[in-house]
């Protein structure tokens, strides 16, 4: 279960955006005339309260739903995007996958949030699924437009350029780049974006045994750059494959650093984010690893450090204080996400476990909820929901897959993050609070949502 959608916050001193509540009739966009970059890389029509763009299959080959954020979240007005909108670079054809795979910033910093969109089974000039990107542009009426992304692999057959996209001033010089993996390999775009093309430089960083699956940005050590994890497979001699993570760290030059064995016994590895969990100024890379252990699952947390990340600890159902039992396909860590649910200054870790069994219903799912405390994540008062939890609206059934992605954000802006949670019957909000998330007050909401919120 990856996470789709990511976003970097200008790192710019911007003025301060204000807007109110406004009431506009669906498909309807507010007007906004930014003055500088924009503060959120996901306010893309500048009214200055963030947007969720999720991944929709309103055409054949995909699409991207953008529905417009308001003073309380989620607003009515929205619009839907495909590569037949006009301006938008290709063709809508079945299996393109467009919009699957989204990131976040105001690449051109015209006041306007930018979105980032691959189409990883793109046929090119005959090729099939090499894969393409584009830029999606921001304006006072919501996207429009889009630029392509110049690919620097080989032009290939199952290239998958766009297998996953991160966002973040990975050089320090205070403007948004964007990370991509194309053939198994990443590609850092620093140079400059607009609407007339993408030009400049591009970093290579490379392992010759690495074959890159995801990325995750965020600052890991003190400096102003953007710090990058690949996470991938690594092969070596005879048949041995495992899944590990490789540390690139940010600056004038993207610098290698440490590798860490996420899963020595298979290659395959789930996605992850980057949070300050212990509020010692560096940040902790988590790790979800839903297929560790015949499917029992695993959470790694690397944590920060001056240089780069330091020391790791693994988590499971087997960790003390955390609720369940391991047993196979629990698929604990197939979604992870960052925030502070108690308001206390630490950011807390909501993990999902939608393979949980309860007595005879299988797949009926879970999440658990980590504290962010001084001396960083643990078991101990940790949290326990699933459907069966006092105060659900419903017992759970099987295959409902409860957890099957988590996303923490403080949408009424309480100063809680509250729980927004998948499975297949739909996706609720369960309110934080200062004793953590709670039942009372959970509603539904509409599941593409969940998608569109950033980590």
């Amino acid at each position: 279960m990856r996470q789709p959608f990511r976003s970097a916050l200008a790192t710019t001193t911007v003025a301060s955006l204000t807007g109110g509540l406004l009431c506009l009739p669906a498909g309807a966009v507010a007007a906004a005339t930014p003055a500088a970059p924009a503060v959120a890389g996901d306010d893309f029509n500048g009214d200055g309260f963030r947007d969720y763009a999720s991944a929709s299959w309103a055409a054949a080959g995909g699409a991207v739903r953008v529905v417009f954020g308001t003073a309380h979240g989620p607003g009515t007005a929205s619009q839907t995007i495909d590569q037949d909108s006009p301006g938008v670079p290709g063709a809508d054809e079945p299996d393109d996958m467009f919009g699957e795979v989204r990131a976040a910033a105001d690449f051109n910093r015209d006041g306007y949030g930018d979105l980032a969109v691959a189409a990883r089974g793109e046929k090119v000039n005959g090729r099939e699924d090499q894969g393409a990107v584009t830029i999606l542009w921001g304006s006072r009426k919501g996207l429009s437009g889009g630029t392509s992304l110049p690919g620097k692999a080989a032009p290939q057959s199952y290239g998958y350029f766009g297998t996953d996209l991160a966002a973040g001033d990975f050089n320090g010089d205070g403007r948004p780049e964007l990370a991509a993996i194309n053939a198994g390999e990443t590609y850092v775009y620093q140079g400059t974006f607009s609407r007339k093309g993408i030009t400049g430089p591009v970093a290579h960083p490379d392992r010759s045994n690495h074959v890159a699956a995801h990325l995750i940005a965020g600052r890991v050590t003190k400096d102003k750059a953007t710090d990058l994890v690949v996470i991938g497979e690594a092969a070596f001699p005879g048949t041995r494959t495992e899944g590990n993570a490789w540390f690139l760290k940010g600056g004038a030059k993207l610098t290698s650093g440490k590798v860490l064995t996420v899963n020595s016994a298979d290659f395959h590895v789930g996605d992850g984010l980057i949070a300050d969990f212990d509020k010692d100024g560096y940040g902790d890379i988590a790790i979800g690893n839903p297929d560790d252990a015949k499917g029992r699952g695993a959470v790694t947390v690397w944590r920060g450090g001056a240089q780069g990340p330091t020391t790791a600890a693994r988590i499971t159902q087997a960790t003390a204080g955390i609720p369940g039992t391991p047993e196979p396909e629990d698929a604990f860590g197939a979604s992870l996400s960052a925030g502070d649910i108690d308001h206390d200054g630490y950011p807390d870790l909501a993990i999902g476990a939608y393979g949980e069994k309860f007595d005879d219903k299988a797949y009926a799912g879970a999440v658990h909820v980590l504290r962010g405390r001084p001396g960083g994540l643990s078991g101990s008062g940790s949290q326990y929901v699933t459907p069966a939890t006092p105060g659900m609206p419903r017992f759970p059934g099987s295959e409902d897959s409860f957890g099957a992605a988590v996303r923490l954000r403080d949408t009424d802006r309480d100063g809680h993050a509250d729980l927004f949670v998948t499975s297949t019957g739909g996706a609720l909000r369960l309110p934080g609070s200062a004793t953590g998330v709670t039942t009372a007050g959970a509603t539904s909401v509409d599941p593409d949502l969940v998608d569109g919120f950033l980590q």
